[in-house]
């Protein structure tokens, strides 16, 4: 049998907009022989659709679009993700074919965690479901059923599925594709049938999705793989078993339908594609450039704008920016103050040529006259401090934000997860924008993913900027390494702290000194509030800030 698996990029909301792909994506299927194709988990809204499903009509557009979708399926059987209302609502797949929907299954296992929340809007189904296509059984599962062991693969696999598709909205973190190829080769073992994973692709929001669709035969061994960060049409043949009716289905399993279509010409040739699983920093940084290229383009921004400074964050920014959405869409703004270094500022300089990207120049000193100016009557008889050093962040802040508001440019932000945890950062200052493309990103991480990027043959990144002490530059001869623990040392700390939840003594064992930990942890803790404030931006660790660690601004409790 010939199957395909639509790997789309849907817009959350666009319903006619995905309509068409999903019925361009059937299409090409069958024009390419395929008996059977596969669309991603909730294809016709986009995943997630969060509160827009709490609105009936947006569900009747669903299932309206759906309808339409189905009464062009001829030929082959298709399987698309949609939201379905009956009694309640339910994560469901349509099973379309021969011009109408025939049967539906309903997702079982609803997760609940990190950055999911399916309880809010959906009922659980409870049992399985198969159908007959050209004689083989195939057993039906969404997303996360198939992530832990048994119901609904096991049962679907006893009926006498030799095939199982599960349609998935998975999103990406570093490390995730790997481990969920192995957990779809146990699944595949464990049932003794086939595997079709379809997932989804592109950005949405604070997540990205990555593809990485596969199709893994009943010995566990991967047969066609999808590239990761682009949608693609993966077909595949595979042979299956022919099902024995002798038996009864299980009373746990609904039997959804016999189809039969006929089978490809025999010119129409196959070969399996087998793409090559990116190196972990390799996918991140593909991961990053589909996210912006996504929230940039789905929101219906014509370009993007950011600071550079000459440091690491900026640079790296400026090239993700560049790869995603090409150098005529991409202007840097340079913003020196008397505490900028002709260093740094050179560095700027040269990372944008190298880039192609324009460099407006904004020399903010007169504009921090005029504050300190505005100000010197309530500030008398104190000294400069911690004000004035933001003060300057914030005229940055602002300068950008106008350049946004006269252009229609998306304002990136440039700080890092490493600089959010422990607060530094100025509100309203550095953190002020549209979209924070390395929010998630340890500064240590940052630092490889540069290595990274200047592995190509443009080498854009200045090794200077790479070689230089950290600093933001707003006092003289400031570092970052005054006021926060080494990155070696800090990063470790708060992945244990922030993503692992480990308390002092948790952490005093793990070789870290008390008088950092509780700085630290001090720092992250104070800094709840400053979080809230920023913006949206692309989640690729185990757990990112805000749509993953949820904790009150108003709390005691420090640990």
């Amino acid at each position: 049998m010939r199957i395909a698996l639509a790997q789309i990029n849907p817009v959350v909301g666009d319903i006619a907009g995905n309509e068409r792909l999903i019925s361009n994506a059937i299409a090409d299927a069958r024009a390419g022989g395929a008996a059977l194709v596969c669309l991603p988990e909730l294809a016709i809204t986009g995943y997630p659709p969060e509160d827009l499903v709490l609105k009936q009509h947006f569900v009747d557009d669903a299932a309206d679009a759906l309808a339409r979708i189905a009464s062009q399926v001829d030929g082959i059987v298709a399987v698309v993700g949609y939201p379905e209302q009956a009694d309640q609502l339910y994560n469901s797949a349509a099973v379309l074919a021969d011009g109408k929907i025939a049967s539906s299954y309903r997702k079982n296992r609803l997760p609940n965690y990190g950055v999911f929340d399916e309880h809010r809007y959906f009922k659980a189904g409870n049992r399985g479901a198969v159908l007959e296509l050209n004689g083989a059984l195939i057993g039906l599962s969404i997303c996360e059923d198939i992530w832990t062991p048994g119901e609904p693969e096991s049962v679907e696999a006893e009926a006498g599925a030799s095939l199982i598709l599960n349609l998935s909205a998975s999103p990406y973190q570093a490390g995730k594709g790997s481990a969920r190829e192995e957990m779809l080769v146990a699944r595949a073992k464990e049932n003794n049938a086939a595997i079709a994973f379809c997932a989804q692709v592109g950005g949405q929001d604070e997540l990205v999705f990555d593809g990485h669709s596969l199709v893994i035969n009943a010995a566990g061994e991967i047969l066609a793989r999808a590239p990761q960060f682009e949608e693609w049409l993966l077909f595949c043949e595979l042979q299956l078993r022919q099902a024995d009716f002798s038996a009864a289905i299980a009373p746990d399993v609904d039997f959804l339908g016999s189809f039969v279509t006929s089978p490809p010409n025999e010119d129409t040739s196959l070969d399996h594609l087998l793409a090559r699983v990116a190196d972990d920093d390799e996918a991140v940084y593909a991961a990053l450039v589909l996210a912006t290229r996504d929230y940039t383009n789905k929101n219906g921004f014509n370009g993007v704008v950011l600071g550079l400074s000459g440091g690491v964050d900026s640079a790296l920014v400026a090239c993700i920016a560049r790869d995603a959405l090409g150098a005529d869409r991409v202007t840097t703004v340079t913003m020196p103050s008397k505490y900028s270094s002709a260093g740094t500022y050179n560095d700027a300089v040269t990372l944008a040529s190298s880039l192609g990207v324009s460099l407006i120049e904004l020399e903010i000193g007169t504009l921090m006259d005029g504050y300190e100016a505005l100000l010197a009557q309530q500030f008398a008889e104190r000294e400069p401090d911690l004000t004035e050093e933001n003060l300057q962040a914030r005229i940055r802040g602002n300068l950008l934000m106008a350049l946004s508001n006269k252009f229609g440019w998306l304002v990136l932000t440039t700080g890092n997860k490493s600089e959010m945890a422990v607060g530094y950062s100025t509100l309203y200052g550095d953190s002020a924008g549209g979209f924070a493309v390395i929010k998630d990103l340890p500064k240590t991480l940052v630092y490889r993913l540069c290595e990274l990027r200047n592995g190509r043959k443009d080498q854009p990144i200045p090794v200077s900027i790479l070689t230089r002490a950290p600093s933001a530059e707003l006092r003289p001869d400031q570092a970052d390494q005054d006021s926060l623990p080494p990155y070696e040392v800090l990063d470790p700390l708060l992945e244990l702290y922030v993503e692992q939840d480990y308390g002092v003594e948790q952490l005093l064992a793990e070789g870290f000194d008390e008088k950092t930990i509780r700085h630290v942890i001090g720092l992250v803790d104070r800094a709840e509030y400053k979080r809230r404030q920023q913006p949206p931006g692309v989640k690729v660790t185990g757990k990112a800030f805000g749509r993953d660690r949820r904790l009150p601004i108003t709390n005691r409790y420090s640990q």
